[in-house]
């Protein structure tokens, strides 16, 4: 994760097609998600979008798919937040 010009670019590890949209961790440098969309017509990367915005209380055009558009790996630029309001929000604060 890094910090530049009020965007925060984070690291995430996406698993497809599970039962519910969750975070279910954080190793320091990745945060891993579980999204319940499938891997199928950019169904995941918008499910990965809504979820967090919905988690991160920001706009969907705050957040941009950088790099990983067809990866479970992917990088993603969030406008106006710093990374430790992201873990945070994203209730990863306290495993730092």
């Amino acid at each position: 994760m890094s910090d530049s010009n009020n965007e925060t670019l984070i690291t995430l590890h996406v698993q497809p097609s599970a039962r519910k949209n969750e975070v279910v961790g954080y190793d320091g440098s990745v945060i891993r998600l579980k999204i319940a969309a499938p891997p199928v017509e950019g169904k995941a990367n918008r499910e990965v979008i809504a979820f967090l915005s919905q988690r991160l209380d920001i706009k969907k055009g705050a957040l941009t798919i950088r790099r990983g558009l067809t990866s479970r790996d992917k990088v993603i630029a969030v406008d106006g937040l710093s990374r430790d309001e992201v873990l945070r929000r994203l209730s990863l604060k306290s495993l730092l």
